[in-house]
């Protein structure tokens, strides 16, 4: 019997996926991420449980084909972190630590990493919502907005590991405050949960008109999804705001790279369709040269297991690649 595994690092957890050749998740766990010693003790404790799965299931550590990881962090086209702030790395190649924690793995076998939303990316375009599309860019909409791009069925990194990074584009012109990274008018500030309850607050503090989101002392961005599908006014006003900026960015990779499908993911994105037609409606608004046509705009499907997936299909790619 043969496995690959896809490992997703987070700040808190670390989750595995024990995986078929063909990318058919056998089994999946997780674990605490151990940051102490400087995060030194993480690749060694991942180590730990894959050994522990190989001798649950009789595998021999010659069995493994591969192993993909998932990083919190830009990681360059030679697998190299310059900083990790989340697992406290500096100056680190976690593939070659990978490598050194597990000294008996095939040679032929590969340890391939990469930035957890290019990973989570590549897992919705081999199995989840741009499954089936030559092109994608996965757009998530959490706490912030992060995004990655899949092209010809490889992660587009960039010369710094910043490709894919929507939520640093500037197309709110109607800002208020400044964005994490310093600049003004970031998607990011206004287009993720956090920017989603700043804007909602703004504009009930702004606005006397009766809404139902004055009954919570604290708003969330699910609350203000909920309550504009309900169809209050000031709740959907605020979210069609939010969401404006975003279509506008979508609207920009397309004249520059084009992709046939945009997946959007993340917490905010369990609003569904309704969300994404506020999405869509900004998007083609600003298609002129395609007559308001452009990519498709759908709904991730793999939840939480994206990074695992698409850690799976990291490391079978390398393999397929010679790696």
């Amino acid at each position: 019997m043969t496995v690959v595994f896809g490992v997703d690092i987070g700040g808190t957890q670390t989750k595995l996926g024990a995986f078929s050749p063909d990318g058919t998740l056998l089994q999946k766990w997780s674990i605490p991420t151990d940051l102490s010693d400087n995060g030194t003790r993480i690749l060694p404790h991942v180590a730990d449980e894959i050994r522990r799965y190989l001798l649950e299931n009789g595998i021999p550590l010659q069995g493994v084909l591969g192993i993909g990881l998932g990083i919190p962090g830009p990681v360059d086209d030679h697998g190299y972190v310059r900083t990790c702030v989340n697992l406290h790395w500096t100056d680190f190649r976690p593939a070659l630590e990978m490598r050194r924690c597990l000294p008996d793995l095939p040679v032929s076998s590969p340890i391939a990493a990469g930035n957890d939303a290019n990973v989570a990316a590549l897992g919705e375009y081999a199995r989840g919502g741009g499954a089936g599309s030559d092109s994608m860019m996965m757009v998530t909409l959490g706490t912030g907005v992060g995004g990655g791009v899949i092209l010809g069925g490889k992660i587009l990194g960039g010369a710094h590991g910043l490709a894919g990074e929507i939520g640093h584009i500037a197309t709110n012109a109607h800002a208020a405050r400044d964005c994490e990274c310093g600049n003004r008018g970031c998607i990011n500030e206004c287009s993720s949960a956090t920017g989603i309850v700043a804007y909602t607050g703004d504009l009930l503090r702004e606005n006397p008109a009766p809404s139902a989101l004055r009954a919570y002392p604290a708003l969330t961005a699910e609350i203000v999804c909920n309550c504009a599908k309900e169809g209050d006014e000031l709740a959907l006003s605020a979210l069609r705001t939010c969401m404006e900026p975003l279509g506008i960015g979508l609207a920009h990779f397309s004249h520059a790279i084009d992709p046939q499908v945009y997946v959007i993911g993340g917490g905010v994105s369990h609003a569904g369709e309704f969300l994404v037609a506020l999405i869509r409606k900004a998007y083609e608004a600003h298609m002129h040269l395609t007559g308001g046509r452009g990519a498709e705009i759908r709904l991730a499907t793999l939840g939480n297991d994206a990074g695992i997936i698409g850690a799976c299909m990291l490391a079978l790619t390398e393999r397929g690649a010679g790696a």
